[in-house]
């Protein structure tokens, strides 16, 4: 876009020079000109529309060569959205759209059927246009583009019991909370009787409502509130163990990015900001920590959880092949493709997990692994791309074993 704007000035530029010819002098000049809107990634899709439109021209089907070259952790991240679909509790999220939850699994089935067959790029590329219906994301602007970002699973030093060093607590969830059949936070019971809004992070943390709930000490109160954001994290004990402790529940409230203060306030750039600058700023001014936090008003809840980190579908996440959609508006477990620039290489992958700050159709989180090389590449990916899914035709689906023959 700023290519244009360039080209238009130009030529603006020379149109005023052929009037100096003319008339002998200017009057005028035309220095610059406005700058294109910023894109608002997080623009909410009218009530009850969907992020996803189908693909009906096929020359505006991408290309999926390139993507299948390389296919480490693609097996076992679709053959976690199978076994996740193949649960009872996954009905109730479906049909999304004219996606019956039956669809879906057939896709995801005949999916790894193909991933096994290990058939060269040129041919799934040829596949997968001939046996599947391709729906590409809306976007923040209706024409497909995605904001791209990354999160991972850091690594600290924790301890099982509050000292000196480590007095910064991860809380388990409060007794007081209260559920939906389906899972939504409702708020906590009042003395009255009546559901009310669970408190925010700021009164959470003010009056120390959760006193007696720790599940964990870290070290450091921004460490604290990266593992919110995060929704897990790798503790390391003083004995040398490592423990897991993952998303729980949280308090009910919206998440708010601490980002854009922290901008407008000069403590760091739109250019340079990301999570290993925000980290370094606060470790030179942990003062600021609670003055920044404070703005999120969600609080966390974690448990500990055995193996590997796991999504919001209770599935193990893996490295560059799970993402992190709105579930609100984007079909669970399904099987994508980001077409996206990253400095690793994505491609293929699997819609298994939700964010806080993942909320509209614009936004998607790549899962880039554990530790701090991991949240190194999470904290500067910032890319536009597009999103697409792929499920099934459905005379494919009336007999997937023949498919590839």
């Amino acid at each position: 876009m700023k290519i244009r704007y360039i080209l238009i000035t130009f030529i603006i530029f020379l149109s005023l020079l052929s009037l100096v010819g003319c008339k002998g002098r200017l009057s005028t000049v035309v220095t610059n000109l406005p700058e294109p809107p910023a894109k608002d990634y997080n623009r909410e899709l009218p009530p009850g529309e969907l992020a996803l439109r189908k693909i009906t021209d096929p020359a505006q089907i991408p290309d999926y060569t390139k993507a299948y070259a390389d296919t480490e952790g693609l097996r076992d991240a679709v053959s976690r959205s199978i076994h996740y679909m193949e649960k009872p509790s996954s009905e109730k999220f479906y049909p999304y759209g004219e996606i019956t939850h039956d669809h879906g699994l057939k896709s995801l089935r005949e999916l790894e059927r193909l991933l096994d067959l290990k058939l060269p790029p040129e041919e799934m590329n040829r596949l997968l246009r001939e046996k599947f219906d391709t729906y590409i994301s809306v976007g923040c602007d209706n024409q497909g583009t995605v904001l791209f970002t990354g999160y991972y699973t850091p690594i600290f030093k924790g301890s099982p019991v509050r000292t000196e060093q480590f007095k910064y607590a991860l809380y388990k969830t409060p007794d007081d909370l209260v559920k939906g059949a389906d899972g939504a936070i409702l708020g906590r019971k009042g003395t009255d009787g009546q559901i009310q809004q669970y408190p925010s992070r700021e009164e959470i943390q003010k009056l120390s409502l959760l006193a007696g709930g720790e599940l964990i000490w870290l070290a450091d109160p921004f460490e604290v509130y990266i593992v919110h954001v995060q929704g897990s994290a790798k503790i390391r004990m003083p004995d040398g163990q490592i423990k897991t402790v993952g998303y729980a529940a949280h308090n009910g409230w919206e998440y708010r990015s601490i980002r854009k203060k922290m901008i407008v306030d000069g403590k760091l750039t739109e250019n340079n900001i990301n999570m290993k600058a925000m980290i370094d700023y606060f470790k030179i001014h942990p003062e600021e920590v609670d003055l920044y936090v404070s703005q999120n008003p969600r609080f966390v809840f974690f448990r500990y959880e055995e193996g590997e980190p796991r999504g919001s579908l209770n599935e193990p996440v893996t490295p560059f092949r799970t993402i992190a959609t709105d579930k609100a508006i984007y079909p669970r477990g399904m099987f994508s493709f980001a077409d996206v620039e990253l400095d690793k290489p994505v491609g293929f992958v699997l819609d298994q997990d939700a964010g806080g700050a993942i909320r509209a159709a614009g936004r998607c989180d790549v899962y880039m692994g554990v530790g701090e090389k991991a949240g190194e590449l999470a904290g500067k990916t910032y890319r536009e791309g597009r999103l697409y899914y792929l499920f099934l035709k459905p005379e494919s689906g009336q007999n997937p074993s023949e498919a590839g023959r």
